[in-house]
């Protein structure tokens, strides 16, 4: 879609901070948070681009390790005080948890009918061969856009090296080239070449009921990474995480672990007091299928619960969600193998 085809488009962005604002500091030798008017000054063309743009600058700027779920709600708060008021929304975001971000918001932000964007960059903007020009001004383009009056693509997503993904559905793969994102497990959205192809097929439907956010989130979470040689010590300091309410259990391959008797009878003891057990692969691509081999099959008996083809940011930030609504542990059982925000592919 050109530039032209989205004529007088309103659009708020929302300066995080991130390496897309970082600036050499000759003194320390370090890199150092720059201010939203030095990123306009790197970048003329956003006054070209036709549209009326205000924003909204943390101050200090952060650095994305830092990123929090305080932070997601007030991300979520800001976009809802602006709703009404702009054609869609930009978070500048630093790109180590950009998809933890992306995701917490597609479950905070319900029945979105407008574009929220993440991007960043690999190199500062102050650099001769940034990267942060080109999302910029595409992610701008592809939060204007509309068809039929209505936007073009009403979800949470990440912009990043030509390619809009869905936020839920996408992971920082490498730190080392532009191509820093891919979502594994399901297709762009939208690729930018000399036009931008939008890929209609995948996107979310437009919602029928009226934009709100829920900030609700609970994060006692904890995380037990499999590896062969792994002890009943290391498990049970994680499985007795005083106030703990669900683990991501991540497995080999199509949801497999260990089958020794100690281990299955320390998740049973587990899941028997409440808490849930979430398989997700440790694999880039593909989904858990709890049954398929003997070495998940114990699992599924023992009661743990399937993540499908779910990122880790999507799992970690779904359980948060679901954890916090009030709902029985069954409740949230069933929801987790759901597709809420199409972050998974349902069997």
């Amino acid at each position: 879609m050109s530039i032209a085809s989205s004529p007088g488009a309103k659009l708020f962005i929302i300066y995080t901070g991130g390496t897309i604002g970082m600036a050499f500091d000759d003194a320390t030798g370090t890199l150092v948070p720059m201010g939203f008017r030095e990123i306009k000054y790197h970048i003329p063309e956003l006054a070209k681009l036709g549209y009326e743009f205000d924003m909204h600058a943390f101050n200090p700027p952060m650095d994305s390790s830092n990123m929090s779920p305080e932070i997601w709600i007030e991300l979520a708060n800001i976009i809802y005080t602006h709703y009404a008021n702009y054609d869609g929304f930009i978070i500048l975001h630093g790109s180590d948890t950009m998809a933890f971000t992306a995701s917490a918001l597609s479950f905070m932000l319900e029945n979105l009918a407008k574009p929220v964007i993440l991007t960043g960059s690999q190199l500062p903007i102050g650099e001769i061969r940034t990267d942060a020009k080109e999302n910029i001004i595409t992610t701008m383009e592809i939060a204007a856009a509309k068809k039929n009056g209505k936007a073009r693509v009403p979800e949470v997503c990440i912009y990043f090296d030509y390619d809009l993904f869905r936020g839920n559905r996408t992971k920082k793969y490498n730190t080392e080239t532009f191509e820093a994102f891919n979502s594994f497990n399901y297709p762009s959205l939208a690729e930018a070449g000399i036009d931008i192809k939008y890929n209609d097929q995948f996107i979310l439907d437009y919602p029928r009921e009226p934009f709100q956010i829920n900030t609700r989130l609970n994060v006692n979470i904890a995380v037990l990474k499999m590896f062969p040689g792994i002890t009943p010590h290391a498990v049970n300091a994680v499985l007795q995480t005083p106030q703990l309410k669900a683990v991501i259990l991540e497995t080999f391959g199509n949801g497999n672990t260990i089958t020794a008797p100690w281990f299955i009878d320390c998740l049973k003891k587990t899941i028997d007091e409440g808490i849930i057990v979430l398989d997700r692969t440790q694999c880039d691509g593909g989904s858990v299928e709890l049954g398929r081999y003997e070495t998940s099959a114990y699992l599924k008996d023992a009661g743990v619960i399937s993540g499908h083809d779910m990122t880790f940011e999507a799992a970690v930030t779904k359980l948060m969600y679901l954890l916090a609504q009030g709902y029985p542990v069954e409740k949230v059982k069933q929801l987790l193998e759901i597709s809420l925000k199409g972050e998974l592919t349902e069997k």
